[in-house]
């Protein structure tokens, strides 16, 4: 029997997948009050109390690195105004790929295995509409990125199946969870989406942890997807190491993503990357890349940056020497006020542990919390049930997408409300 549609859905004359986005849209709450708030947003100048996000991983440190680049690389060639490869242009590919081996995978790359689509978001949904059916599985350790969510399950039609990691243990992966999660799963379970280094940790896996995953991966016989997209932001004392650099060939099953969004500042620009040897997922990706193809003059943008050897050394050096400048100063005010954080090496986040300051160990508590400091502190943190963490009260603190001044400032607000000081 199917159900009616609601009265207040039937007038738009939708689809039932259109409904559903209209009844249940994707995009976590916590990002729609973001976009509710940005407007009032602080200013040294013009409103010191204004609003703080610490809730969107986005890097904004570096602009004034990029922007006389950008601006150098605008002699665009009319080739850039027509048709392209879908998947991208050679010349770009060819680009990625020594930059991609050089920089963060260890090792040669052979072009024909980059393909780009406009985000890793899209690499992401196009890569697993290839390997899955709907209604199948996809492993995602939590606590885990919240965007996950939207990238797979919402038009993809797939599951995510959560793999949590305990907070007594650090929320320490390991390969008898993984065990754990595909064995007692209720569905098909086609791959494992694995983030290195970590979101929304800030956790660098080491050589061995890596390979464990992969190990595990060709012994279940299943994909292995590796989301390598904070691969050239760390600061800490543990070196990234790509799963790439693990094998002399990434073989069917192993698969990394990356993009312009985080190490390079450019989350606006749409421009993801997948390296992959399974001819089969390629020609797949190849036959749908159409619909989220990257323009042509985007490609030449990002293709300029990346060939510039010696720029490119001294922006991800400043990058990192600014990030880990600017995580050392936000937990120093954090530590000044006794609000314990799990430490990070990469990214532009890490988690606080707020336990100590909710009234229950509920979720209704931790989002009690999280309202009082966005009302009261005017600040969005990411609320820890949008991470699926396995118990309340972690939230995820971003530090790197407002000027330093704001969010020392933010995390300041924060403390006096924590601790009911006069703000």
């Amino acid at each position: 029997m199917i159900e009616p549609r609601p009265a207040q859905l039937q007038s738009h004359r939708l689809s039932r997948r259109g409904d559903r986005l209209v009844g249940n849209p994707p995009m976590p709450a916590y990002i729609e009050t973001h976009f509710d708030l940005v407007d009032d947003g602080w200013d040294p100048e013009t409103n010191l109390d204004g609003y703080v996000s610490m809730c969107i991983a986005e890097n904004k440190l570096v602009w004034d690195l990029l922007e006389p680049k950008m601006a150098a690389s605008r002699n665009i060639p009319a080739r850039v105004t027509g048709y392209d490869a879908m998947v991208g242009a050679w010349s770009f590919r060819e680009a990625l790929a020594r930059f991609l081996g050089d920089r963060l995978l260890g090792r040669p790359v052979d072009p024909e295995h980059v393909i780009t689509l406009a985000g890793a978001g899209s690499v992401l949904e196009t890569l697993f509409y290839a390997i899955a059916d709907p209604g199948d599985g996809i492993l995602v350790p939590t606590p885990s990125y919240a965007g996950f969510w939207m990238d797979i399950e919402t038009r993809d039609g797939l599951h995510i199946v959560p793999v949590s990691t305990p907070s007594e243990t650090g929320f320490r992966l390991t390969v008898e969870l993984l065990d754990d999660a595909i064995d007692h799963s209720e569905i098909p379970v086609r791959a494992l989406l694995f983030t290195s280094p970590d979101n929304p940790q800030g956790r660098v896996y080491d050589a061995g942890e890596v390979e464990a995953v992969i190990d595990w991966g060709e012994r279940r016989g299943i994909h292995v997807v590796i989301d390598e997209i904070y691969g050239l932001s760390v600061y800490g004392d543990r070196p990234f190491v790509s799963g790439a650099s693990r094998r002399p060939s990434l073989g069917e099953l192993t698969h990394i993503v990356w993009a312009f969004s985080k190490d390079i500042a450019a989350s606006g620009l749409r421009c993801g990357v997948l390296v992959s040897e399974n001819q089969g997922v390629l020609a797949a990706i190849d036959g749908v890349a159409y619909w989220s193809s990257v323009s042509g003059d985007t490609q030449y943008l990002l293709e300029q940056l990346i060939s510039d050897e010696e720029w490119m050394s001294g922006f991800i050096a400043e990058n990192q020497r600014r990030l880990g400048n600017t995580y050392r100063q936000v937990t120093t005010v954090l530590d000044s006020f006794g609000i314990r954080h799990l430490p990070a090496g990469a990214g532009f986040f890490f988690l606080c542990d707020l336990r100590e300051f909710m009234d229950q160990p509920s979720w209704e508590s931790e989002a009690t919390l999280w309202r009082r400091i966005l009302d009261e502190a005017k600040v969005n943190l990411t609320p820890g049930a949008a991470c699926r963490i396995s118990e309340p009260g972690f939230m995820r603190l971003c530090f790197a997408s407002e000027p330093i001044e704001a969010v020392l400032a933010g995390v300041e607000r924060v403390g006096r409300v924590l601790h009911d000081t006069t703000l």
